[in-house]
């Protein structure tokens, strides 16, 4: 059962480089040597630093936005190992680098290459196949780094305008309301209600600001209960009525 690596790249993206959602016909493995980001890999968000690394199956869509200046190396690579079909998300390497390690002679391998380079590179990389098998296929290992609060957060911004409670965002992200709750405050700086009450006011305001809808349609596309809860809220947050500041922004 052998690997087949197709390549190996450094490089290295600048703070907030964002690359959109692609895909590859084959498997790879994005090491970031530093930096600090978000990736969504499939359905799911994960975070990702220094010393951790995704693993991305073939025809999985998946994207990286990069909240620091980074260096990676990725490679791609055929594999048919049956246990590498369930395996994909974001992981911590392990103490001793092993991945990187592996991941660095690769490259020296490459870079050089000598006589039988390519068969050199198939083993390596079918060494850290078999490594990431028995580190992942652990029982009761989970990635560390899923981010199941960014998820939770990709999902409000989508969904800001329709009806939404704590409760259900709280069983979104598999933790307690409280818990919850707390991880989002100290994530995003406040809590979700309020982060979603300035997401509707702000999509509110831009509604104001350029067209024509009267006031109790604006209420209800930006997702507020009913006309009095939007003036009380506006008002409170902006200083204006939603009138004024429409009359305030021509």
């Amino acid at each position: 059962m052998m690997d087949r690596v197709l390549y190996i790249v450094n490089a290295a993206h600048e703070v907030n480089t964002y690359i959109p959602p692609h895909q590859h016909e084959c498997y790879e493995l994005v090491y970031y040597l530093n930096g600090l980001g978000t990736t969504n890999v499939g359905s799911r968000s994960y975070h990702f630093r220094s010393s951790s690394f995704a693993l991305i199956p073939p025809n999985h869509k998946h994207d990286e936005n990069h909240r620091e200046d980074a260096t990676i190396l990725f490679v791609g690579f055929h594999s048919n190992h049956p246990n590498m079909e369930n395996l994909q998300g974001v992981y911590e390497d392990d103490k001793d680098h092993t991945v990187l390690q592996i991941l660095l002679r690769m490259k020296a391998e490459f870079t050089r290459k000598q006589d039988g380079f390519s068969e050199l590179l198939n083993l390596q990389m079918s060494e850290i196949t078999v490594h990431l098998i028995r580190l992942l296929s652990a029982s009761g290992f989970q990635s560390p780094t899923e981010d199941r609060v960014q998820y939770v957060l990709n999902y409000m911004n989508e969904h800001y305008r329709h009806k939404l409670s704590v409760a259900t965002l709280s069983e979104m992200s598999g933790y307690s309301y409280d818990r919850f709750r707390h991880l989002f405050k100290e994530r995003f700086g406040s809590s979700p209600l309020r982060y979603l009450l300035l997401k509707r006011l702000d999509y509110a305001k831009s509604l104001l600001q350029h067209t024509q809808m009267h006031i109790s349609e604006v209420s209800a596309a930006a997702g507020f209960v009913n006309d009095a809860q939007f003036c009380n809220m506006f008002k409170r947050e902006i200083g204006l009525t939603p009138r004024a500041f429409r009359l305030s922004s021509q």
